[in-house]
């Protein structure tokens, strides 16, 4: 059956390695990935192996936000995994290059390498260029906070069409630190990607020797023997915990890092990342909430400048395996730092003493919450009314008729892994928000999550969600609540007898899907606060 596509003899006397990806028609994240293909293959034919390529699914959180289909991204990733794992298992691959693009793609790649534990590896696709809007570089989720300043009245028509046709102006992930570059981070690290690759742009003409010289190195990993399992630690993982919190990354690296944690056997709570983030100083100056893009900090010195720092500090578990065969700490050490460049502060003067991301508990969230603090006060308590909303177009619709004001808090429930099902990302509502010049005067709380992009006072995987009885089931227009994330704290101000009362009267509402994939997905899936999994 091989030889009738086109494989003989030489291939069947070689090793087969796979060589999975994403590209799909509808997106730039992933829509150069066949190249990156074809150049991981010459890499791989070049050191002695047969590749054979296959296809995964995509979806994207850029296009699908703010609707329903929105509810189809987080779903994807466990999709993603599966169909890998299936491919690799059913035709027996000797290893694996997962090749990533988009949001969801990233961590479904590794969780796969994770499961198969061949030899393999992650190869990121590479950011999108800025976009350029009056003179600066701008990304897609300039445009999402576009939309609020139209609706208030700050920008016009034709100010937002022409920021809207800049924005993304070819291939490759969207290019702040969101979430497609917050994991490519997290996973160079980790040490799961070769050190030095994820930071090369996707239309850089350098990208093609990186595909190139991974196709050759998922040869040598073979070889040596060299399996995921030996490189997803808890060391790793750690390493990977802090690279995030250094660079002000997206919440959605939590679900992302405990997913993959699951999958490789290796413990991680929640308590580890609010741990790793209290000690972690923040030092890369990234949009959404700072002033530059993920070029830039390749531009400056890369990811590995990053580690650096977090060596330097001795926050970097330096022994730790990588893929290229050098521990992090080597990896960390052969940073080239770019003279008098100002994306990554030193450790003298951080932008803040810790991380970008805050765990919170409380009465709202028992089982625990995602803070994102990057680019404000966090030592500042936000206490407000609850304006309570059970689907997110509801809250949009209120933020753009002008409805939402200072000192609301805006909560958005029944979003959750089981109740959305699928746990959507709120980019439209928080850039909304952000564009009505709001973001600092009112918050946003959820049991879904939240884009890369967001920023502002904003809480999500608010645990245990609306769907299963979670507190915040239980908020009422008008409620006080309270967000400390200095304490570590989310709360309703009312007395734990008015909260029990008001749970024994709840009913949970029927779920929104009684047929296809995101049924299945909403009896399937576990808490956030465990990474939102279905395995």
């Amino acid at each position: 059956m091989m030889r009738a596509v086109g494989y003989g003899d030489a291939d069947f006397a070689r090793p087969l390695i796979g060589v999975a990806h994403s590209w799909i028609e509808i997106m730039p994240c992933n829509f150069h990935l066949r190249d990156v293909a074809a150049w991981v293959k010459e890499g791989i034919r070049e050191a002695g192996g047969t590749p054979v390529e296959l296809n995964t699914i995509a979806v994207s959180d850029g296009i699908a936000m703010g609707t329903e289909g929105m509810k189809s991204s987080l779903v994807s990733r466990e999709v993603i995994a599966d169909s890998i794992e299936l491919v690799a298992r059913g035709h027996s691959f000797d290893g694996l290059v997962a090749i990533s693009g988009c949001d969801k793609t990233i961590p479904g790649s590794v969780m796969a390498l994770a499961r198969l534990d061949i030899p393999g590896l992650m190869l990121y696709g590479g950011s999108i260029m800025p976009g350029r809007f009056q003179g600066r570089d701008v990304t897609i989720g300039d445009v999402f906070e576009a939309v609020g300043a139209h609706a208030s009245g700050k920008m016009t028509d034709a100010e937002l069409h022409e920021l809207e046709t800049a924005a993304c102006p070819a291939a490759g992930a969207c290019g702040g630190q969101f979430t497609a570059n917050t994991m490519a981070t997290a996973y160079e690290a980790l040490g799961i990607s070769p050190a030095g690759s994820s930071g090369v742009p996707a239309t850089a003409p350098e990208r093609r020797e990186v595909a190139r010289a991974a196709g050759r190195l998922v040869m040598d990993l073979l070889r040596k023997n060299i399996r995921p399992s030996s490189i997803i630690t808890k060391a790793g993982l750690e390493n990977a915990i802090a690279a995030v919190m250094a660079t002000g990354g997206s919440t959605n690296a939590v679900l992302h890092l405990l997913a993959t944690a699951r999958e490789a056997g290796v413990a991680l709570a929640l308590d580890d990342f609010q741990r790793i983030s209290a000690r972690t100083p923040l030092l890369a100056d990234m949009k959404p909430w700072g002033r530059f893009t993920a070029v830039d900090l390749q531009r400056a010195g890369g990811i590995r400048l990053v580690l650096r720092r977090l060596a330097d500090a001795g926050l970097l578990h330096e022994g730790a395996a990588t893929v290229t065969g050098r521990t992090i700490g080597e990896e960390a050490r052969g940073a080239v730092e770019t003279p008098a460049q100002e994306v990554v502060r030193t450790l003298a003067a951080p932008i803040a003493a810790s991380g970008g991301l805050v765990i919170l508990r409380g009465s709202l969230a028992p089982d625990g919450a995602v803070a994102k603090v990057s680019g404000h006060d966090a030592a500042a308590v936000f206490r407000g009314r609850a304006r309570v909303f059970d689907r997110e177009e509801d809250a949009f619709v209120e933020v753009e008729r002008g409805g939402i004001r200072a000192g609301d808090v805006v909560v958005i429930r029944y979003e959750g892994p089981k109740g959305g099902p699928g746990m959507r990302e709120m980019l439209q509502v928080t850039g909304a928000i952000v564009g009505a010049g709001l973001h600092t005067k009112v918050a946003l709380i959820t049991d879904g999550r939240f884009s890369g992009a967001t920023h502002g006072t904003v809480v999500g995987h608010i645990a245990p969600e609306a769907q299963v009885g979670g507190p915040i089931a239980a908020v009422r227009e008008g409620d006080q609540i309270v967000i400390d994330p200095a304490r570590g704290r989310i709360d309703l101000e009312v007395s734990e007898s008015e909260l029990r009362e008001r749970l024994a009267a709840w009913k949970a509402p029927d779920l929104r899907y009684p047929l296809g994939v995101l049924a299945k997905y909403a009896r399937l899936v576990s808490s956030a606060s465990e990474g939102a999994v279905t395995g």
